[in-house]
């Protein structure tokens, strides 16, 4: 396939490009500036540009099979998360080409408490109530968008770097949680089920989560 990866030199991106060059995918890695390009995978082809930018986002999606987006703001500029998933959706209108979102954890429910959100826990960190809310109305854009065949992956509760264990869980609107109460998931394992939705489309212009 030929993917195109936006924030490909972020945390979850650059282990989204790594995995997808393990599985011999022709790979675009995005990032805005340049000076990153060091950063990148030497397996896939470095670009600049910028999915806020419609004409960024159409031209560097001309061709593919699919585009992925793991764009994560600055502090501060978290509105910029639903900026680029405008200008990207906007971008690829009309194309046919698919996009998978990684998201937020925050509107997902919490088993057990009556549909209440991740992020309606008043012990959810105030210094992360920024990011949820932009992840929020990103995840609203999705939903609004009805000409482009997109899925929004929301993560576990917990994402970090950690193994590459090939195994998870799916869900869809309810948090993962393990036998003793956890919800987490590493970046590599985030990455690998991505890349198996990629292979094997099973979402469609809907939410899924992923978890142990």
């Amino acid at each position: 396939m030929r993917i195109t990866v936006f924030g490909a030199a972020g945390n979850v991106g650059s282990r989204v490009v790594a995995e997808a060059v393990s599985r011999g995918h022709e790979v675009t890695a995005v990032v805005r500036d340049e000076a990153r390009f060091p950063e990148l995978h030497p397996g896939a082809l470095p670009r600049t540009g910028d999915a806020r930018n419609v004409e960024d986002a159409a031209e560097l999606s001309a061709g593919q099979d699919l585009v992925i987006t793991a764009t994560r703001p600055a502090p501060g500029s978290e509105g910029d998360l639903v900026t680029a998933t405008k200008g990207l959706l906007a971008g690829l209108a009309g194309t046919g080409v698919r996009v998978l979102l990684v998201g937020g954890a925050a509107t997902l429910t919490v088993p057990g408490t009556g549909g209440a959100t991740v992020v309606d826990d008043p012990d959810f960190p105030a210094e992360l109530r920024p990011i949820a809310q932009a992840c929020t109305e990103q995840l609203e854009v999705c939903r609004a968008e009805t000409g482009v065949d997109w899925a929004y992956l929301s993560p576990a509760a917990l994402l970090e770097p950690g193994e590459r264990t090939g195994t998870y869980r799916l869900g869809t609107d309810e948090l993962l949680m393990d036998a003793e109460g956890r919800s987490s998931v590493s970046m590599e394992d985030l990455a690998v089920a991505l890349l198996d939705e990629a292979e094997h489309p099973r979402h469609h212009r809907t939410r899924f989560t992923v978890g142990y």
